[in-house]
C-alpha cells in the first residue's frame, strides 16, 4: 500500500542502522541529515517497480525510463508466496527472477532498496505470505511467535544469501544500499502489542540493537512514500493525484528537510494470474504512475517530476551540508533556506494556500501560485515552480481491432472458436463429503478461486413452498467473495461482495420439484485479504446459514448442517484447459453464447507493430483469461463503478482526499487487460477464457496503445526549462531567460507531422480541446509549423519577439497540439 507513517520511517531507520553496523552494508550509513553512501551524504529519489508485475523483457526499458526521469534508486518488495509456493520448493524463474531484476537495475547505474518482507501488503494476494504458512500448527503471523520466526528467518536468510552470493550488496560493489524487513507495522502494532519489532531484526541480522533510542533520535528524514495515486479497487471510482499536486508534495518534503523519497508506484504494472489481493483488487495496477501499466511514460507527470528532481539535485550540496532555516513570508507561505559558511545557498518558497500570492524574499519580489513551491538553487533565481509545467502532455489512445481482424486467416471467426462446458456441481474424482458448511480458504488452500458446495435433497411435495404453489427462496450467507447458485443444474442467481464488505447475504427465488432436487453453490474468491491486523484469519466461502424459505408464509428448512459434497477447483483446471492443448475442445458452427460456466478458445495473430497490446473484454461477464498458457488475470468488465461522484474538472489546489478528482462514474472498473508483447508470437497465439456468468466472446477485441497527440502550454511567466538553467549567466546578465515550449515524439522513428492547434495569447481549454481566447497572434500556427514539422523534437521561444504582442499588458501563453507519424 501507499501508506507510510511513523512505522515505515522507524523500520527504515532501524534497518539502515543495523546494516550499517553489520557486514552487509559497510559502505552505507547515515547521520541526522541523510544516508551516507561511500562517505558522501546523498539526496536520493526512489521509485517502486515490482518485478513480477511486468516481464523481464520490459525491465530494461522501465529502468532506463526511471533513470531518465531522475530516479537514483529502484525500490521493490520481495514476494514470498511466488518464490516459495510450496514449502521448501523455490521458484526464481521468468518474472520471478529477482537476481536478474537487481542486476538489470545495476546495469543502468541505479541503486536498489530491497524490501524483503516477509509481509509486503502491496495489494498482493495474502499480503505476500504463502498460504501453506497458515497451516503450520501454532503459528501467529507478524508476532514474536516461534513457528513464524522460524519460517520467516529461513526465507529472509535465503534472499540475503542469494544477494550476497551474486555480490549485489553495496559493500560488495553491488547496487543494494538498503535491505528492509516488514512493512507498515506501525499501522497495526497496537493490535499486535509491538510483539515483532526487535525479535524480527535480531533474527534477520544476527545483530542485537542495544542503542534503539539513539537510532530513533538520529534517524534522517528519509523514506517518505508518496502515493502517486492508489486507483486499484476492482469496484470503485478512478481517482488520481494531479501532476501539480504531486510535484508540490515532493518539493515540500525536500523543503522541510527530507533527503530520501520514494514514489509508490513509479511503474505499477499488472497483477497477472491470481496475484491480486484485497479482496477486490483490479488486475491493472497502473496507479496513474509516471510510467503507465504498458511501459509508456505518462505525460506531463513523468516529465514534470523529472524537472522537479533536476531542480532538487541542483540544491543537493546545500541540502546535505546544513540544517534548514525557516522564515514566514506571510499567511500560508514560508521560505526555507539551506546556507553554509562556504557560500552554498539554496531556498524553497512555499505557498500552501489555494490563492496566488506575491512574497518578498531577500529584498526581491516573487509570484507564488496557490499550492506551489518555487525552488531557488542559488537563493536568488527560480529554476522551477511546481505549479508551472514545462513538460509536454500526451493524449494516449487505444486503437481497436476486432477479433475477426486478428484471427488467423485460415479460419472464419466462429469456426475458429472452440468451447468446453464446465460441469455444474461435482465432476471430479477427488470430491469429498462433510457434514455442515466448510470455510473456503482452509479447504482449498487457495489452489483455486473456486469451491463447489453441492447438496442433493428429496421433497415429498407436502413442503409449504411446494404444497401451496408459492415460490421458494434460497437464502445463502457467505464470508465472500462471490457466489453463483444453481438449482437443478440451472443458474438461479449470483451475488458478489465488494471492497468495503466482502460478506454476502442473498435471497434467490428458485423453482423446486417434488422428488430429487440438487443445489450446487459455486463459491469463489477474488484475491485474499492483504492488510490489517490478523488479516490472515479472515475467512471466505459459504459458512451459512443456507436455508430454503417459503415466499408465502415464511416457513423454512435449514440445510446448513446436512451432508454436503465438496469439490476444490474446476474440472477444466485439472484437465489443463488454460493451456489450450486439451482434446476436450468442441468446434461446431453454432457457438454457445451467454451461457455460464463455459470455456472458450481461439487462435489469433499478434497485432502488427511494437505498440503495447491489450484485450478489450467488452461483451464478457466475469472470469479469467490466458494467452499462450500465461494468465493475464481475472477479468470482470460487468463490474461497474458507482454512477455519481465524478467531476468534469479538477483543481490540484488544496489538500488531497480520496473523494477528489474522481473519474469513470458508471463505467467498468476495468475493460482493457494488458498482454505483454513478449508473450505473443507472430501467429498461432492461443487465447483461452473461462466465463463464469455468460458472455459473447466474439465481441472482444484487441487494442494497441498509441499516442494520439502531443500538447504543451507554456506562459511568459514560466521559468526556463531546468536543463537550460544557469545561475551564473542569470546573475551576470540580470535578465530572466525566456521560457520555451518543447515537443518530442515518443517513438524514435517518428517525426512531428502536423500541428493541430497553435495559439499565442490567451488560449483556453486543455490538451485535446484547446481553443483561441480573446486575443491570439495570427503568426502562431506558421511559427510553430516552421519550427516543428518534420523534426523528432522542437523548441519554440514563448515571447512576443517570435509571435508579436496580440494583447499588451496581459501575460500570454503559447498552447500547441501536434501529432507524430
Amino acid at each position: 500500500m501507499a501508506a507510510g507513517g511513523k512505522g515505515f520511517l522507524l523500520w527504515l531507520a532501524l534497518v539502515a542502522g543495523v546494516l550499517a553496523a553489520s557486514s552487509l552494508c559497510a559502505n552505507v550509513t547515515y547521520d541526522h541529515r541523510a544516508l551516507v553512501v561511500d562517505g558522501k551524504r546523498r539526496v536520493l529519489v526512489s521509485g517502486s517497480i515490482h518485478y513480477p508485475r511486468s516481464t523481464p523483457e520490459m525491465w530494461p526499458d522501465l529502468i532506463q525510463k526511471s533513470k531518465d526521469g531522475g530516479l537514483d534508486v529502484i525500490e521493490t518488495y520481495v514476494f514470498w508466496n511466488i518464490h516459495e509456493p510450496v514449502r521448501n520448493q523455490y521458484d526464481f524463474e521468468g518474472r520471478k527472477d529477482l537476481v536478474k531484476f537487481v542486476k538489470t537495475v545495476a546495469e543502468a547505474g541505479l541503486l536498489v532498496h530491497l524490501r524483503i518482507g516477509p509481509y509486503v501488503c502491496a495489494e498482493w494476494n495474502y499480503g505476500g505470505f504463502p498460504l501453506w504458512l497458515h497451516f503450520i500448527p501454532g503459528i501467529e503471523f507478524r508476532t514474536n511467535n516461534g513457528p513464524f520466526k522460524t519460517e520467516m528467518q529461513q526465507f529472509t536468510a535465503k534472499i540475503v544469501d542469494m544477494m550476497k552470493q551474486e555480490k549485489l550488496y553495496a559493500s560488495q560493489g553491488g547496487p543494494i544500499i538498503l535491505s528492509q524487513i516488514e512493512n507498515e507495522y506501525g499501522n497495526v502494532d497496537s493490535a499486535y502489542g509491538r510483539m515483532l519489532l526487535i525479535p524480527l531484526l535480531i533474527l534477520v541480522t544476527d545483530f542485537i540493537v542495544t542503542n534503539l533510542h539513539l537510532i530513533q533520535t538520529l534517524s534522517p528524514k528519509c523514506g517518505l512514500r508518496i502515493g502517486v495515486d492508489g486507483s486499484f479497487p476492482l469496484v470503485g471510482l478512478f481517482h488520481t493525484v494531479l501532476t501539480e499536486d504531486l510535484a508540490f508534495a515532493v518539493a515540500r518534503f525536500f523543503q522541510r528537510g527530507g533527503t530520501f523519497q520514494n514514489y509508490y508506484m513509479y511503474h505499477g504494472g499488472t497483477n497477472f494470474g491470481r496475484t491480486t489481493g484485497g479482496p477486490f483488487i483490479a488486475t491493472s495496477y497502473d496507479y496513474d504512475a509516471p510510467i503507465d501499466e504498458y511501459g509508456l511514460v505518462r505525460q506531463p507527470k513523468w516529465g514534470h517530476l523529472r524537472d522537479v528532481h533536476k531542480a532538487i539535485k541542483l540544491c543537493e550540496d546545500a541540502l546535505v551540508a546544513t540544517d534548514p532555516a525557516y522564515t514566514s513570508l506571510g499567511p500560508n507561505s514560508e521560505a526555507t533556506v539551506y546556507k553554509t559558511d562556504t557560500g552554498l545557498c539554496a531556498a524553497f518558497l512555499a505557498n500552501w494556500g489555494t490563492s496566488d500570492t506575491t512574497v518578498t524574499f531577500n529584498g526581491k519580489s516573487y509570484q507564488l501560485p496557490g499550492w506551489s513551491v518555487s525552488i531557488l538553487p542559488d537563493c536568488k533565481n527560480v529554476v522551477l515552480n511546481t505549479a508551472k509545467i514545462n513538460s509536454m502532455s500526451m493524449i494516449p489512445t487505444f486503437v481497436h481491432e476486432s477479433l475477426s481482424e486478428v484471427v488467423d486467416s485460415s479460419s472464419t471467426v466462429n469456426a475458429d472458436w472452440s468451447w468446453v462446458n464446465e460441469p455444474v456441481g461435482i465432476s471430479k474424482d477427488d470430491s469429498f463429503m462433510k457434514l455442515g458448511l466448510l470455510e473456503q480458504i482452509n479447504t482449498t488452500a487457495d489452489k483455486s478461486d473456486y469451491l463447489w458446495y453441492s447438496l442433493s435433497t428429496d421433497f415429498t411435495g407436502k413442503e409449504p413452498f411446494l404444497e401451496d404453489g408459492s415460490q421458494a427462496v434460497l437464502h445463502v450467507e457467505s464470508l465472500g467473495h462471490a457466489l453463483h447458485a444453481f438449482v437443478n443444474k440451472k443458474l438461479a442467481g449470483s451475488k458478489a461482495g465488494n471492497s468495503g464488505n466482502s460478506k454476502i447475504a442473498v435471497d434467490i427465488p428458485v423453482t423446486l420439484l417434488s422428488g430429487k432436487n440438487t443445489i450446487d453453490l459455486l463459491s469463489l474468491t477474488v484475491g485474499l485479504q492483504n492488510y490489517g491486523a490478523f488479516y490472515d484469519k479472515t475467512g471466505a466461502g459459504i459458512t451459512g446459514p443456507v436455508k430454503l424459505k417459503s415466499s408465502a408464509n415464511g416457513s423454512m428448512i435449514d440445510l446448513s448442517s446436512q451432508q454436503w459434497t465438496y469439490q476444490i477447483g474446476l474440472q477444466g483446471e485439472d484437465k489443463g484447459l488454460p493451456s489450450g492443448s486439451s482434446s476436450m475442445w468442441i468446434t461446431q458452427p453454432r457457438l454457445p453464447k451467454n451461457q455460464p460456466l463455459t470455456w472458450y478458445k481461439t487462435t489469433f495473430a499478434g497485432p502488427a507493430g511494437n505498440d503495447p497490446v491489450a484485450i478489450d473484454f467488452s461483451g464478457m461477464g466475469k472470469g479469467e483469461a490466458w494467452v499462450n498458457g500465461q494468465s493475464i488475470g481475472r477479468y470482470w468488465p460487468t463490474n461497474l463503478a458507482p454512477g455519481s461522484g465524478c467531476t468534469d474538472s479538477c483543481n490540484y489546489r488544496g489538500a488531497y482526499s480520496s473523494s477528489k478528482c474522481l473519474k469513470s462514474c458508471g463505467k467498468p472498473s476495468q475493460q482493457l487487460y494488458h498482454v505483454p508483447r513478449s508473450w505473443l508470437k507472430p501467429s498461432n497465439n492461443i487465447l483461452v477464457m473461462f466465463e463464469e456468468v455468460g458472455g459473447d466472446p466474439t465481441q472482444i477485441s484487441f487494442a494497441t496503445r498509441q499516442i494520439e497527440s502531443l500538447c504543451s502550454r507554456v506562459s511568459e511567466s514560466h521559468p526556463l526549462p531546468v536543463d537550460m538553467w544557469n545561475s551564473e549567466t542569470e546573475s551576470k546578465t540580470g535578465k530572466t531567460s525566456r521560457p520555451i515550449l518543447s515537443l518530442e515524439c515518443l517513438h524514435p522513428s517518428q517525426v512531428i507531422s502536423s500541428i493541430k492547434f497553435a495559439s499565442f495569447g490567451t488560449p483556453q481549454g486543455t490538451c485535446g480541446s484547446f481553443s483561441h481566447g480573446k486575443c491570439s497572434s495570427n503568426r502562431a500556427l506558421a511559427v510553430v509549423q516552421k519550427a516543428c514539422i518534420g523534426s523528432k523534437s522542437c523548441r519554440v521561444d514563448v515571447s512576443i519577439n517570435a509571435f508579436g504582442d496580440p494583447c499588451k499588458g496581459v501575460t500570454k501563453s503559447l498552447a500547441v497540439e501536434a501529432s507524430c507519424t
